[in-house]
């Protein structure tokens, strides 16, 4: 990157790249002039046009192209620590949506803060105490959190969801909202006040989370709250979405976002069909052990379009491994896995390893331990006498040394002094399950969960995976269309005006990067959270440049200190 004096006003220019614009059209060979935060120009320029620009990005044999727009995260508290939101701000995304699922920190009174807190350690396994460090906590309604993201240096785009669980706890109390009462038309009116004061404020939508029957907190859910009862979205009733619904109908602008059990398909079209505005479906998983489930999915997704409803899919198209270790934990909270998690030196989890009850127990929670991950694997091992097995099963490790898969966990783990690392997979998702989901070019890619499950999920890279794989890999798809399903498809449903495409005018949100170079790196520990707490990270390679809002942010796959993300009211910086 070069230095001139800035004679044409244009304050960086990318030259001689190949500009693939998101907007589907063939790939050119073109210059990109950017002043300020925007484009102004695409084509051929001089050269004393370019000599004359604050700074020149020579992108010979590089792919320019839209930043990734990810939809699904909850960076909601992550964004006040971590500027650059990683993994996902490594990996060429350059605006997140937050807020998902129904979880979120506003609008929250004082005294439910801790509460708020424990609920989303639940529901994400984002450590509390990482959030009550994090956390600024100086807000209590919607507007002012929106307020607090706005003056909170960002490297990436925000633009949130309201979350329905704060509503329901704000309007009804948090014993009613838990105890699935239902709302009254004038409690609903006042729930749908509050939504429509958030998206005046400049909010995208709303999103809920309904796993559970409307009015039955007896129900016990796989992601329910601290304290094994269900979250208010779960036992919600169908007429508070719809009041949700016709707030957004009545302003004529904003997204939802849904998922759940409890929802059927005809509610969710009808919910589309009052409001007028595009639904996200969360969500379409290639798990082999669904039954099908996805591929009804994408048939109904299919209908869905035919009929000319906005609802779309948003699929989970990351296949990284899972990170496991004995050391750190992740895989369950409950005992007998949990037990040795808890304990607190190496020497102790050790000794919980070598007992004999202990053995017999990880044997019987099977299940959770093993069958549940068939393709549980030893990533790395530091002793030789099982150095050769590495990139093996365990069950393949076991028949081979006539022993039971969780004994050679447990054993290669004791002889590396707790240091083995073991990946497993996320959804069991095959690969021929996860072509159907690019084949079927209307569901939008990522689903990464940036900020969430800390442990065990780092998908925030699911952009670089998409092409790396998908792409330059398999072949599934071309270049331009995975930059359209990446960037430009998510900016159409989530109403972003000036982003997804590079095109004149528009924001110069824009990733250079080398195609043939592009990668991402295995997951790893890191203890950089607030408090010192565990996470997971995955590396970039090959992104040479990352520019959001006209500035770079990350070069040669670093970062470089510039915060010149914004927050997007109403879809717009």
């Amino acid at each position: 990157m070069a230095s001139n004096g800035n004679a044409t006003g244009y304050d960086i220019v990318i030259t001689n790249g190949t500009v693939v614009d998101g907007s589907g059209n063939p790939r050119i060979r073109a210059d990109i002039a950017i002043r300020g935060d925007r484009i102004e120009r695409i084509g051929r320029l001089s050269a004393a046009e370019v000599d004359g620009a604050g700074r020149v990005v020579d992108a010979t044999g590089l792919v320019v192209a839209p930043g990734f727009i990810d939809l699904h995260t909850h960076y909601d508290a992550q964004v006040f620590w971590d500027p650059y939101v990683t993994t996902s701000g490594w990996h060429g995304v350059t605006s997140v949506v937050t807020g998902n699922c129904g979880f979120g920190f506003a609008p929250v009174r004082p005294e439910e803060r801790e509460r708020a807190m424990l609920s989303m350690t639940a529901v994400e396994d984002i450590p509390t105490e990482t959030l009550r460090q994090g956390l600024p906590w100086d807000w209590v309604s919607f507007p002012e959190y929106l307020d607090s993201l706005e003056r909170t240096p960002k490297a990436v785009n925000v633009l949130p969801y309201v979350p329905v669980n704060p509503l329901l706890v704000w309007v009804l109390g948090l014993d009613r909202a838990k105890a699935g009462d239902k709302p009254t038309a004038e409690e609903n009116a006042e729930i749908a006040r509050i939504l429509s004061e958030a998206l005046e404020a400049g909010a995208g939508g709303w999103s809920a989370q309904c796993l559970g029957r409307p009015g039955h907190p007896e129900d016990r859910l796989m992601q329910g709250d601290f304290d094994g009862t269900p979250m208010p979205t779960d036992v919600m009733w169908p007429e508070t979405r719809l009041a949700l619904a016709e707030a957004l109908a009545e302003l004529g602008r904003g997204f939802m976002q849904l998922s759940g059990t409890s929802i059927t398909e005809e509610e969710f079209e009808h919910l589309v069909e009052i409001s007028g505005r595009p639904l996200i479906w969360n969500a379409v998983i290639a798990n082999t052990r669904s039954g099908g489930l996805y591929k009804r999915k994408i048939e109904w997704l299919k209908r869905c379009q035919e009929k000319g409803l906005p609802i779309y899919g948003q699929a989970m198209t990351t296949d990284v491994p899972v990170p496991f270790s004995w050391l750190y934990g992740g895989l369950s909270v409950r005992p007998p896995v949990a037990t040795v998690f808890e304990a607190e030196t190496v020497e102790a989890k050790i000794a919980l390893l070598q007992d004999p009850q202990i053995r017999a127990e990880l044997r019987e929670f099977d299940p959770m331990v093993y069958h549940a991950y068939p393709d549980m694997k030893l990533h790395k091992t530091f002793t030789d006498e099982y150095k050769r097995f590495e990139g093996r099963s365990f069950r393949e490790i076991g028949e081979e040394l006539g022993r039971h898969p969780v004994d050679v966990l447990c054993d290669v783990t004791i002889a590396d002094a707790l240091r083995t690392e073991v990946h497993t997979g996320q959804f069991n998702a095959s690969l021929e399950g996860l072509k159907e989901l690019v084949d079927y070019e209307y569901l939008i890619p990522g689903l990464s969960d940036g900020g969430a499950h800390l442990k065990t999920l780092s998908a925030g890279m699911y952009g670089t995976e998409y092409i790396v794989e998908y792409v330059r890999k398999h072949a599934w798809t071309s270049l331009e269309r995975a930059h359209w399903r990446l960037s430009a498809l998510p900016a159409h449903c989530a109403g972003f005006t000036d982003r997804g495409i590079l095109r004149e005018g528009a924001a110069a949100d824009i990733i250079v990067y080398d195609y043939d170079a592009l990668a991402y790196g295995d997951p790893q520990f890191a203890h950089d959270l607030p408090a010192e707490q565990l996470r997971t990270v995955i590396g970039a390679s090959g992104y040479r440049y990352i520019l959001v809002n006209g500035q770079v942010t990350v070069e040669d796959d670093k970062e470089v200190g510039a915060h010149s993300g914004r927050l997007l009211r109403h879809g717009r910086a």
